[in-house]
C-alpha cells in the first residue's frame, strides 16, 4: 500500500490549485472562509463556473462528459478547493442522483438529465427521509400509484437540505406493499414545479432555513421518470447512499476547519492553556487518521478494488471530527460565540466577533448546525452496525 502522491499527481495538484484559485469569486471565497451565509446565487455561481470548465461532475467517467479523473485525481480536487474555500458542491445533482441515473438509467433518461446537472443549471433535492422514517428509510410511506402512464403521488418528506432551491427531486417512493419494506420501494425523477407539491421552511435554531419539508397531493410524475424497475429502488438507494456517506466524511473540509479553531484559539488568548491545546491535539491526530483512512481508501481503488463497504466507516469518524471542531470552536470563543444576528452579519458588522476578525464568526451556528452531522445519512448508530456486518462479519 503506498499512500504517496506520484510526481504526475503532485503536478496534476498544482494545475488544479491555479485553475481553483484564478476562478474562484474572492467574494463567494470571502464567504466561506468567514463561514457567513451562502446564497443560492453564491452556490450556483460557483457550480456554473465548474460546469464551464467540465468540473462540476469531476468524479462521473468520460463517456458520460466527466473528465474521468481517478479517484486520487478527486480527492486531490477536493483537497484543493477546500483550501482555497470554495464552497461545497451541493451533492444531490452531480454526486448523488447522477451515478444512479449513470447506473440504472435509460440512454433517453441520461441524454435528458445529466447535462443540466453536469453544467449546474439544474438543481437537484434529495426525497428520503420522512416523519418516522429516516435511518430506517425502508419504513417510508410516501406512495405512488400507476395510473396509466403515470403514478400519482402522495405524502410528505421532510428535513430536505435546502428544497426550497430544487427544480427537480430524486424521490423514494412505495409502490407495493407486499413483502418485506425494501421490496415495495421505487426510484422516481419528479419536477418540484408539479401542481400539488408543497415546499414549506423548518427553521433552525439559528434562524436559518436549510431544511425543508415537503408535501406531495395528488402530484403526477410521468412513468418514463421511473428508473430502473418498478420496486427495485432499495437497489438504486443504497448505491446513491454509498456515494453520500463517502462525501459526508469531508476530510479536507476538516483539515481547514481545525487551523480555524487555532486561529480562534489564539485570538481568544486560551491557546496558552495546555489542557485546551490537548484538546486541539486528539482532534488533530483524529483529523490525520481520518486522512491516512481516506487514502488507503484511494490505495484501493488504485489497485482495482472496490472499498465503498467502509463509507459507513468514513461517514462516522468525519461527522464526529466535524463536531467537534465546531465545539472546539465555541468553547475557545466563550460569551463571543453567541451573537447571531443575520441582518448584521450580511451587513458586514463583524467588530464583536472573537478577537474581532471576520473569519471566526459564526461560531454558535456552526455549533448548532453541527449537531445534525451524525444523524443525517444514516445515523452513526445504525452506521456501526452495518460495519460490524460488512466488515467484521
Amino acid at each position: 500500500m503506498d499512500l504517496a502522491f506520484t510526481p504526475e499527481e503532485q503536478a496534476f495538484r498544482e494545475e488544479v490549485r491555479t485553475w481553483v484559485r484564478t476562478h474562484l469569486p474572492e467574494d463567494i471565497a470571502h464567504k466561506v472562509r468567514s463561514d457567513l451565509h451562502l446564497t443560492r446565487d453564491d452556490m450556483q455561481r460557483w457550480a456554473r463556473i465548474l460546469g464551464k470548465k467540465g468540473w462540476l461532475g469531476y468524479g462521473w467517467p468520460k463517456e458520460f462528459g466527466g473528465p474521468g479523473w481517478t479517484a486520487v485525481q478527486k480527492h486531490l480536487f477536493e483537497e484543493e478547493c477546500a483550501l482555497a474555500c470554495t464552497p461545497r458542491i451541493v451533492p444531490f445533482g452531480p454526486v448523488m442522483v447522477a451515478p444512479v441515473i449513470m447506473a440504472y438509467g435509460s440512454p433517453e433518461q441520461q441524454r435528458r438529465f445529466l447535462p443540466g446537472i453536469a453544467s449546474g443549471e439544474v438543481w437537484w433535492s434529495q426525497g428520503y427521509s420522512e416523519p418516522g422514517s429516516g435511518s430506517d428509510l425502508a419504513s417510508l410511506k410516501t406512495r405512488a400509484e400507476r395510473v396509466g402512464d403515470k403514478y400519482i403521488v402522495n405524502g410528505q418528506k421532510t428535513w430536505t437540505t435546502l428544497g426550497q432551491y430544487g427544480d427537480w427531486m430524486f424521490n423514494l417512493v412505495r409502490t407495493s406493499s407486499e413483502g418485506k419494506p425494501q421490496t415495495g420501494i421505487s426510484f422516481l425523477l419528479l419536477d418540484m414545479k408539479s401542481p400539488g407539491v408543497t415546499v414549506r421552511p423548518i427553521k433552525l435554531l439559528d434562524g436559518g432555513h436549510e431544511v425543508n419539508e415537503v408535501f406531495f397531493d395528488n402530484v403526477e410524475v410521468p412513468a418514463d421518470q421511473l428508473i430502473g424497475e418498478e420496486n427495485k429502488g432499495w437497489t438504486y438507494a443504497k448505491h446513491l447512499l454509498s456515494h453520500e456517506r463517502t462525501n459526508i466524511a469531508d476530510v479536507n473540509r476538516a483539515k481547514r476547519e481545525l487551523e480555524r479553531v487555532k486561529r480562534i484559539a489564539k485570538a481568544e488568548g486560551v491557546w496558552e492553556d495546555q489542557r485546551f491545546r490537548d484538546q486541539i491535539a486528539l482532534l488533530e491526530v483524529d483529523v490525520i487518521a481520518l486522512e491516512m483512512l481516506v487514502l488507503r481508501v484511494l490505495s484501493a481503488m488504485k489497485s482495482g478494488k472496490n472499498p465503498l463497504e467502509i463509507a459507513g466507516l468514513l461517514k462516522i469518524k468525519g461527522s464526529e471530527i466535524q463536531q467537534r471542531y465546531s465545539e472546539l470552536m465555541m468553547l475557545a470563543a466563550g460569551p463571543y460565540s453567541l451573537p447571531f444576528i443575520l441582518e448584521a452579519m450580511e451587513a458586514g458588522y463583524q467588530g464583536n466577533f472573537p478577537g474581532g476578525v471576520l473569519g471566526n464568526a459564526p461560531l454558535a451556528a456552526t455549533y448548532f448546525n453541527m449537531r445534525k452531522t451524525t444523524i443525517y445519512g444514516g445515523s452513526n448508530e445504525v452506521q456501526r452496525n452495518i460495519v460490524a456486518q460488512t466488515v467484521l462479519g
